[in-house]
């Protein structure tokens, strides 16, 4: 079977289509490390036999213990007002007094008095509790002879505030929310089909193996769960408008769990402080990274015991097991990367290569052993120019065993690749490219051009917009990937091929390095794509944009990337997408709640607050007390009937989803449009449409759908912890107020047609419902896809006559949404056109493999 392109909707079972790479769970060999078996023991340490059954849990207290809220009602309320909604107190307290009035007449009370009674019933959970701590640093250099000479940020006090990073490490090791989703031991993993070796998860890669043999060259240690500490950090700001507030909070997480658990923020990654940010000139920089390591290593002191001499803790499936804590990959961007690593920057922080020469050859790593001796031998002057150390600064990774900063600095797949390599460098040097070649006038017709055939990109689930093309006042990661997405087709035709070509090596290298699952394979492919890369990006040497060549740390550090995923495993559990969409529930939520002034006292408090409300969220669900809604909850304990279904078509276009993993399948949505008697098909099209053809007559109501939702296995992308994400599908004649949206799809069929979708529909046949859609054809225009952008090529299929070939096809065909985007070639195109009209205004159009990492995967 083949995938068919379809210009249409509709979702349903399970389809039969062989997809041998998204078959994981049954294509993958596991060799865990020796001795192979877990030793769990009991909570003193002492070893119990290995199918003893777990010991109940502290908060185990039956099925009906709301402890500290009264009821179920109470933890909802609560978690809805504080967590979900963000409600400030002053309202809380207006919803409480109406909640009151309206009781007041039936002798009943609230669940709450106000906002006090609430926030103290919030703190007094005993779960989740790791309370704020701070200390100080201060310069304790030379000072000048002069004491009016003496800057501020050399008599300031700075504080650093954090939690114990050991009690933060126990609560993530103990959370049963992970315990289908948790390596308690690394491993290596093989395709049983080719024997490749695979990389996924942290564990699976080769630097968790050969810390598991350092830490069992003790005797005192053998048998211990190796506990490998994630951090990251990097600047954020909460508020332009006000002044550029700037925090600099530091997260952390362990490589045990899962990468889709670390990308979904299910309190995998926690918020373990905030560090100061001193403000001056240029002579402050050494004293602010030598305060850098100086804070984390405070910070981090309380784990340092236990990376030498096992400790007992409670696992996800609730035995305890002896642990040893090592420091693991620190996720940063480039210039943080450069501060930890202490040297230069515009200098390479993994390797030696020098700032003038990051695009010629290989270098040798750079290692803390080798920087130790560099210090001993050579003057802090010899140490900053020819090696680009900065010698008087002690990395915070020295202070701790088995830890080397420059091994330790992990990939980057949002600030290396997407902001960096893509974003800043070849969208700018397109740009740059069509402003110097052509004149003035003409290079914005090309621009313009350019940014009308973005906005020109059909809709599709999760596809961010461009209205106005290119033009942002300010870019975010966010912008970046969704330009990813649609470039390639928007600039060919306007620029050399070469450069159409770099683009596609580079994006080839990109969603290559998304992958969930690596194989030494893809490595190989990577590796291509990256020789592709340096090969067609020579156009920009040639062509004057680049002159002086590509001496970039962003670009150099792609050469670097398959040792690293042969190290830590796939990057995308890595990057600092993570850290940068938790700023947004540890800082800026925090933040506009706050009173805004003295606000970091007021966020920590609020953290504090919402990793209880979350851990009891954890233990409820754990005890299975949170099913249902919270209304079918009370009317089961009432005897009385389910509250129904509501409204299910207001969810979002795409969103990932928990459940079981299963490839794919897709369903109706669950309220209908209307129900209609047609005795054919040509009612579905309007009068001008040619692609009326022989369809079957029917006799039967049929009823009608604008939408469907498939739900799909794509662990590459934002997906649930079964790595499960759900798309919604559009046939309707209006969207969003708007012209009618058709969206395409993939269907499996036999090899010789490709399709499009006009109608989602279902009907009664013998007493079974049949859930179906009418779709038009696309056909593949060449056996293979294209060789300049590497997407396939496909043409609308027609009839002898010259109609649309249209069929009816079952829901089960239907595999996922597909996106379309025209081939424009080198011609301009009409300023009247718009999106809603693409998918009818030109003859060819790219199979858009570029969409989303799911669709790379199957579409490639």
């Amino acid at each position: 079977m083949n995938h068919r392109l379809s210009d249409c909707h509709t979702i349903h079972p399970p389809i039969p289509v062989v997809l041998p790479h998204l078959l994981v769970a049954s294509t993958i060999h596991h060799q865990h490390q020796p001795p192979g078996s877990r030793r769990i023991c009991d909570g003193q340490g002492n070893p119990i036999p290995p199918d003893a059954p777990p010991p109940p849990r502290p908060s185990d207290s039956g099925s009906d213990d709301w402890t500290p809220y009264n009821d179920r009602v109470e933890f909802e309320v609560a978690d809805f007002l504080y967590r979900r909604n963000q409600m400030s107190a002053g309202d809380i307290d207006f919803v409480f007094n109406l909640w009151a009035a309206s009781l007041a007449a039936h002798g009943d009370t609230p669940p709450f008095t106000n906002h006090t009674d609430m926030y103290d019933t919030i703190n007094s959970t005993p779960l989740g509790d790791v309370p704020w701590q701070s200390f100080s640093l201060q310069y304790n250099g030379i000072l000048p002879d002069d004491l009016d000479d003496i800057p501020s940020w050399m008599k300031s006090e700075y504080d650093v505030w954090f939690r114990d990073p050991r009690l933060l490490v126990h609560n993530i090791i103990s959370n049963p929310d992970f315990k289908d989703e948790f390596d308690y031991a690394p491993l290596q993993e093989y395709s049983v089909s080719d024997g490749a070796h695979q990389f996924q998860d942290f564990m699976s890669g080769d630097w968790c193996w050969k810390q598991a043999d350092l830490i069992a060259q003790d005797p005192d240690t053998i048998g211990s769960m190796f506990v490998p500490i994630i951090l990251g950090s990097d600047k954020t700001t909460v508020s332009v408008a006000t002044g550029h507030n700037q925090y600099w909070p530091v997260y952390m997480s362990i490589g045990n769990i899962h990468n889709n658990v670390r990308r979904a923020h299910r309190n995998g990654v926690v918020l373990l402080g905030f560090l100061a940010i001193p403000k001056g000139t240029y002579s402050l920089l050494i004293f602010r990274c030598q305060l850098l390591h100086s804070s984390l290593a405070k910070m981090l002191e309380t784990l340092k015991p236990g990376m030498t001499k096992p400790e007992v803790v409670c696992c996800p499936d609730g035995h305890f097991q002896r642990a040893v804590y090592g420091l693991g990959p620190y996720i940063a961007d480039y210039p943080k990367q450069a501060l930890l690593a202490c040297i230069v920057q515009n200098w390479c922080p993994k390797c030696t290569a020098p700032a003038d020469g990051l695009d010629e050859g290989t270098y040798g790593r750079r290692s803390r052993n080798h920087t130790e001796v560099l210090v001993e031998e050579f003057e802090l002057g010899v140490l900053w120019d020819e090696y680009s150390l900065v010698g008087d600064i002690v990395p915070f990774t020295n202070y701790f065993p088995r830890a080397d900063i420059h091994e330790l600095l992990s990939p980057d797949i949002l600030h290396q690749l997407i902001k960096g390599a893509f974003q800043d460098h070849l969208v700018s040097w397109v740009h740059d490219y069509i402003k110097a070649q052509y004149t003035e006038a003409n290079a914005n017709k090309i621009l313009d051009d350019i940014d009308l055939r973005i906005a020109l990109a059909p809709a599709f689930a999760g596809l961010r917009r461009f209205p106005e093309g290119r033009g942002f006042k300010q870019w975010t990661g966010d912008n970046s990937k969704a330009l990813m997405k649609v470039y390639i087709p928007a600039i060919e035709g306007h620029v050399p091929k070469e450069m159409v070509q770099a683009l596609r090596a580079l994006l080839d290298f990109i969603y290559i390095a998304r992958h969930n699952i690596i194989s030494s394979n893809s490595l190989d492919a990577m590796d291509d794509a990256l020789k592709r890369f340096h090969r067609y990006r020579e156009i920009f040497r040639t062509s004057g944009v680049r002159p002086r060549g590509f001496n970039l740390p962003r670009q150099h550090s792609l050469i670097h990337y398959h040792k690293l995923i042969r190290a830590f495993g796939a990057p995308n559990g890595l990057c600092s997408s993570i850290t940068e969409s938790k700023h947004i529930k540890a800082v800026k939520e925090p933040w506009r709640q706050s009173s805004r002034f003295e606000a970091l006292s007021q966020m920590l408090l609020t953290n504090q607050r919402l990793n209880k409300l979350a851990a009891s969220h954890v233990d409820f669900v754990d005890r299975g007390m949170l099913r249902g809604t919270c209304l079918s909850y009370i009317l089961s304990k009432l005897g009385s009937a389910d509250e129904g279904e509501g409204n299910t078509n207001a969810e979002p276009d795409a969103d990932a989803v928990d459940g079981p993993m299963v490839l794919a399948h897709v369903d109706l949505a669950k309220t209908a449009d209307r129900s209609t008697q047609l005795h054919n098909f040509d009612s579905a099209f309007s009068a001008s449409d040619s692609s009326r053809s022989a369809l079957p007559e029917i006799c039967k109501k049929i009823t009608l759908y604008t939408s469907a939702v498939a739900t799909f296995f794509a662990p590459s992308d934002l997906s649930g912890i079964g790595g499960m994400r759900y798309e919604r599908i559009h046939a309707v004649d209006t969207w969003r107020n708007g012209p009618g949206r058709y969206d395409c799809v993939f269907v499996s069929t036999n090899s010789s047609a490709d399709g499009m979708l006009r109608l989602f529909f279902s009907l009664k046949h013998d007493g079974i419902t049949y859930p179906c859609a009418l779709v038009q054809w696309f056909k593949h225009v060449a056996d293979s896809p294209d060789e300049i952008t590497g997407m396939w090529v496909v043409e609308p299929e027609l009839l002898e006559d010259g109609a649309r070939c249209v069929s009816v096809i079952h829901l089960d065909s239907i595999f996922r949404a597909a996106h379309l985007i025209p081939v424009f070639g080198g011609d301009f195109v009409p300023t009247n056109l718009t999106y809603s009209q693409t998918l009818d205004a030109f003859c060819t159009y790219y199979v858009n493999n570029f969409i989303d990492h799911h669709a790379y995967e199957i579409a490639f």
